[in-house]
């Protein structure tokens, strides 16, 4: 795949990866999400391959204290990967390697220098070249590029950036991967460490019994299915489709082709027609883990991923990233706890009709009861349950050490409208004494205790302006 954007693209991955080549030793710092995880992986391995001494810092968030000691470590390079680029111009250090893919600071610009800026950066982003963070490119498969410039034998690392992709959801797109993410799906199937099939792209393949992979879907809602245990008995009755073999739950990617062909077929008559991209697309299996354990497909993989980063234990991410056997019980823990959590949170806001709604927007404050790591994933999560408006963005807040977490998710439709919460959680945080930043359709902010009346007015009136 070649064009002029990917081009210049790994250009830069070059310039980077030389200065990680002549580096002494590394810090790399990294965000405790799916993408961050598996970017830290990357840049982990590839320094140890190099003989680099590093250490690991994982960040919920790019907040004083962590532009602080990025500023003052005694490590002589450090590599910031799946966040950064929003604070280009508060790094004060010589010698920085940023693989992002979040809207860049606004306020640094490439090349020119200020009389107190003279530091190196080596900044690999595709909204340099004017795509789309989004959907083209994640943290991990950025960060891939960097570590495959650095050596050609680094394309056995390429599973993680489809991993990294699918816990960013940019495997939701009607094509599948696409862009950068493609770069690394192509060298993972060239590996054999990804299967890429045209499949249901429901939650759970590896690891729901059948009942439960169509009744706990909601993205997209299956009409007649969803949440009803019932229902979804009698589908595969109605299919001729046994439920176990050998007393054991069967699961989806235990079904034969013809006994999958018979349920997609069925379930397209239970969605929107305009739903059907979204039922059914690519998917990616990773054939060398185990069926148990959730590590079989890259969706459920990142969700594992994730349950390690929000509880506090990303480096058991790491491990899990590896195979390391070591920590799978670590992880399962974690991801039981990330599924009870979820659940809970979700149960909390829907009994509580937490949902506020304005004339452009829609908003929730969780206060303390939903933890400030795990808000945006609820966000997400209401836009595409049945009942709620997916066609409002809606802003989440939550308590968070340094004041209240912000998480603000909208429909892609909206972003393709014209939506940018990247621009909108930025302007909006920096008036109100905060920070913020992220992606079109996703994006977050941590602002003072009290200030979410005013903030909300700011994000109204910048949400009207963008697609009125």
């Amino acid at each position: 795949m070649a064009s002029e954007p990917i081009d210049r693209l790994m250009a830069d991955a070059e310039h980077a990866a030389d200065m990680i080549r002549k580096a002494k030793d590394v810090l790399i710092v990294a965000h405790i999400d799916a993408d961050g995880i598996t970017s830290a992986a990357i840049a982990s391995k590839t320094c140890e391959r190099l003989g680099k001494e590093y250490n690991v810092l994982f960040a919920n968030k790019m907040d004083s204290d962590t532009i602080h000691t990025i500023n003052t470590t005694d490590k002589d390079t450090v590599w910031i990967v799946d966040l950064g680029s929003g604070y280009l111009s508060d790094y004060k250090r010589d010698r920085i390697v940023v693989s992002d893919h979040h809207v860049p600071d606004p306020k640094w610009r490439r090349g020119q220098l200020t009389l107190d800026s003279f530091q190196i950066i080596e900044h690999v982003n595709c909204h340099t070249y004017g795509m789309d963070g989004s959907t083209e490119a994640c943290g991990a498969t950025t960060t891939y590029l960097i570590s495959k410039a650095i050596d050609q034998s680094n394309r056995d690392l390429a599973y993680l950036g489809v991993i990294g992709a699918c816990g960013d959801l940019q495997d939701r797109n009607e094509y599948g991967l696409i862009g950068v993410n493609r770069i690394a799906l192509n060298d993972a199937i060239a590996n054999g460490d990804v299967i890429a099939e045209k499949d249901l792209r429901l939650f759970g393949r590896a690891s729901r019994p059948l009942v439960q992979f169509i009744q706990y879907s909601n993205d997209p809602n299956l009409d007649g299915l969803t949440d009803d245990s019932h229902a979804c008995h009698e589908f595969f009755d109605d299919l001729g489709i046994p439920l176990t073999e050998n007393n054991v739950s069967r699961k989806w990617l235990d079904l034969s082709p013809d006994e999958k062909q018979k349920v997609r077929d069925a379930l397209r008559e239970h969605i929107r027609p305009c739903d059907e991209w979204i039922l059914i697309g690519e998917t990616y299996t990773l054939p060398r883990f185990p069926l148990t354990g959730g590590l079989r497909d890259a969706k459920e993989f990142a969700t594992s991923l994730n349950s390690c980063g929000r509880y506090d234990d990303a480096p058991t991410g790491v491990k899990i990233c590896f195979g390391e056997q070591s920590a799978m019980a670590d992880a399962e823990r974690n991801r039981a706890e990330h599924r009870k959590n979820i659940s809970s949170a979700l149960q909390y806001v829907k009994h509580n009709d937490l949902i506020h709604r304005r004339q452009f927007i829609q908003y929730f404050d969780a206060g303390d009861a939903i933890k400030d790591t795990v808000v945006g994933i609820v966000a997400g999560m209401i836009l595409s349950t049945e009942g709620f408006n997916r066609m409002m963005p809606i802003i989440a807040f939550a308590k968070a050490d340094d004041g209240v977490k912000v998480s603000a998710r909208a429909d892609r439709s909206l972003g393709e409208r014209g939506l940018d919460l990247s621009i909108i959680m930025n302007r909006a945080a920096e008036i109100v004494g905060g920070y913020g930043g992220g992606h079109n359709v996703a994006a977050g902010a941590t602002i003072p205790v009290d200030k979410e009346d005013q903030f909300l007015d700011i994000v109204e009136d910048m949400v009207a302006s963008q697609l009125i």
